[in-house]
């Protein structure tokens, strides 16, 4: 008699794990097709990403190079860590991130507040048109440059014909060098922030606002609630993941405060508390010529962000949030 071959348990594990491969596959194709217009939509920015993202990180191989263009990177001889021994021990480190760091407090606890702050009081205006009036005025300084930024500030605030300096003088005080004095830099840095990026960043503070069930206030009122504990017991719980969503994902640019902003703002005089990271890599690696050292700066800050952002997650859920993944 011919003997019958059962499949074993594994043989079954595997056959049941591949229909459900060929189902999984199956769905995927069917969603993809019924939303092909809405994935079309996407395509350009999945395009954008993998050009200008993800590709070029394959460029960070010369970070453990001494890249030289004409030898190409196959071709350059590998150093390992050499570039990272000597970002860590140049004097010029501990200024980096000490200055790095100071601007990016600045901007966690002065400007990082102030959008949520304004979200609400914009929330409590009840003339719309007052209200949209106001929203229009200070979104308008997020559509300059930081080059229209600056000139308008130096405008402002230079010592020869400047209109603040020549008020003081006109008072009787001296003038101050705002623009060129090491004490007055990381002042006028954050009040070019909060004047370009303070009304863009209220946006969606306010749409978490709307989306705020009516009937939370409606209660707390019932309750005797005025309107500072309204706001305080449910117009912040309700906003809270979304403030720690994006206070994660600030603290991932702990590092990255932004070339253009610094690069306007530096001078000769204010360098000892301007210069920072993105303007270092600059001068090395694009007026110095020094490609490998400059990316090994890049991808130590990109490394840094990384660890913040998943340090700040972890955080976040340990103590009851959502966090970003």
């Amino acid at each position: 008699m011919e003997s019958v071959i059962k499949p074993n348990d594994q043989t079954l594990s595997e056959l049941n794990m591949k229909q459900q491969k060929k189902v999984r596959r199956q769905k995927t194709w069917a969603n993809v097709k019924k939303n092909k217009l809405l994935y079309l939509m996407i395509f350009p920015g999945f395009l954008y990403f993998i050009i200008f993202k993800y590709l070029p990180m394959g460029g960070l191989i010369i970070a453990f190079q001494d890249y030289q263009p004409f030898l190409g990177i196959m071709g350059s001889p590998w150093v390992g860590m050499k570039h990272f021994i000597r970002l860590f021990t140049e004097p010029t480190f501990f200024m980096l991130l000490s200055n790095t760091l100071i601007l990016f407090t600045l901007n966690i606890f002065i400007f990082f507040p102030m959008p949520i702050i304004l979200a609400l009081m914009l929330n409590e205006v009840k003339n719309k048109y007052f209200k949209s009036s106001i929203q229009t005025l200070i979104y308008i300084p997020h559509f300059m440059s930081w080059v229209i930024i600056v000139s308008i500030t130096y405008v402002f605030l230079n010592v020869d014909g400047g209109l603040i300096n020549e008020m003081l003088a006109a008072v009787g005080f001296n003038k101050v060098s705002f623009l060129t004095s090491p004490d007055w830099t990381r002042t006028v840095y954050i009040a070019q922030v909060i004047w370009k990026e303070l009304g863009w960043s209220t946006i969606i503070y306010i749409a978490a606002i709307t989306a705020v069930d009516t009937q939370l206030y409606e209660a707390a009122e019932m309750d005797g609630a005025g309107r500072l504990r309204k706001t305080w017991h449910v117009t912040l719980p309700a906003i809270r993941p979304v403030i720690i969503t994006l206070l994660i994902l600030k603290i991932g640019s702990t590092l990255d405060l932004g070339f253009e902003h610094m690069y306007l703002l530096l001078n000769s005089l204010n360098r000892s508390v301007a210069e920072i990271f993105d303007t270092y890599i600059y001068t090395a690696g694009l007026k110095n010529g020094q490609l490998s050292f400059s990316t090994a700066v890049g991808l130590f800050k990109g490394l840094v962000g990384l660890v913040l952002v998943m340090l700040a997650n972890k955080l976040a859920k340990r103590f009851g949030e959502d966090g970003v993944y």
